[in-house]
């Protein structure tokens, strides 16, 4: 989808099952989702990759694969590159448009790295093994990087095709995957240095910061602390830096305030200048008949619930009556003039934050620490 912020109107600009010609399948080949981030390349052109939906055992079909596509918002033409790896989804594709190369993860645990060539129209397998969730970020030589099965970083030069794959060190110890019960879903996005990659997972708030230029037979990085305390951490939302080098995400914890129940989405955001945390504040909806007024909350859902009992569709109240996103929010943006989009999975929410981001300002709070400058769309 597209959204214009000046006329805040929406348009679809992908149909996956259009675009690669697809037509009209069963639900265990069905294209279901483009999951991966939208990388914008240089060019202004975006560049993103479908999925397969769970598998439905009663339904005999497979998934074929999953698509990389782009999008280019200056001619409106979309295009289809094909499929990377037959039978599996896409969940990561980042161009490097002077080299005229794409960088690819599928979806499966490990994940093959792969790279098309733009020129010759063409997928190949890369090597090593990155684990389930990997992204590639390349640095500010060129260079790619991605974080393998074993959790070390591995470095594509696409200028003499080496790829080398090293630990990394952390206050002299390994990085390593948590254990079990505990998911490492690694999440990380360069800085505005593009040297330093700032790093977070699923179920754990501490942020780390990678030096992807180091030299030597590991990768140094810092444990840069907690972004917020709190119990059962989820963070679905990816990192986004704003202007001043600054990362942002929001994090859901358990409502421990004694104020409501649920959860509780805060934003929350690191400066690498004072190297501390500041938590923003609890996603507040402004707004709220944009649900309260919608066809499905007015009529009741057997899915999603009613407006009696909005929990079902993704949000809450809180006891003065504050609408707040409850399950899960999946993206985080700060634009280049400081505003901060988020979305909410169900309903597919968009939202809207201003007043955040200028240097040295916070917006004021009221009650749980809830900004008034949240607002929703």
């Amino acid at each position: 989808m597209e959204f214009d912020p000046t006329t805040e109107k929406q348009r679809t600009v992908i149909d996956t099952h259009s675009l690669c010609g697809l037509g009209v399948t069963s639900h265990n080949e069905a294209q279901s989702k483009i999951h991966t981030h939208n990388f914008v390349g240089p060019s202004g052109k975006i560049y993103v990759g479908s999925m397969n939906a769970p598998v439905e055992k009663d339904d005999p079909s497979k998934y074929p694969g999953g698509y990389v596509m782009t999008y280019d918002p200056k001619t409106g033409v979309a295009e289809n590159l094909g499929m990377p790896y037959p039978g599996i989804g896409v969940l990561d594709v980042v161009a490097d448009e002077g080299r005229g190369i794409i960088y690819v993860v599928p979806s499966r645990n490990p994940s093959p790295w792969m790279l098309y060539d733009m020129n010759i129209r063409a997928y190949r397998e890369l090597g090593p093994n990155l684990i389930i969730w990997s992204t590639t970020l390349i640095d500010r030589r060129g260079y790619a990087n991605a974080l393998t099965e074993n959790f070390e970083l591995a470095r594509y030069d696409p200028g003499s095709g080496e790829i080398v794959v090293r630990s990394i060190n952390v206050g002299g110890k390994k990085l390593r995957k948590p254990d079990p019960p505990v998911e490492w879903v690694p999440k990380w996005k360069l800085a505005k240095d593009r040297r330093t990659a700032y790093l977070i997972h699923l179920q754990d708030a501490t942020l780390y910061a990678i030096d992807l230029l180091s030299e030597g037979d590991v990768v140094q990085a810092k444990d840069q602390g907690k972004l917020i305390d709190g119990r059962d951490v989820d963070i679905r939302s990816p990192l986004s830096i704003d202007s001043e080098g600054r990362a942002y995400t929001v994090i859901r914890i358990d409502n421990e305030t004694g104020f409501g129940e649920g959860m509780l989405h805060h934003l929350v955001r690191f400066d690498p200048q004072s190297e501390k945390m500041e938590d923003l504040g609890v996603l507040a909806v402004k707004n709220p008949g944009f649900y309260f007024d919608s066809p499905d909350a007015k009529l009741g859902h057997p899915v999603f619930g009613s407006a009696e009992d909005p929990s079902y569709y993704g949000y809450h109240k809180l006891p003065d009556g504050t609408l707040t996103p409850l399950h899960t929010c999946h993206a985080v943006c700060v634009t280049r003039d400081g505003t901060i989009y988020v979305t909410i999975l169900y309903p597919f929410t968009l939202l809207k934050i201003e007043g955040v981001t200028e240097k040295g300002k916070r917006t004021s709070n009221i009650e749980l620490g809830i900004p008034a400058g949240l607002s929703g769309i």
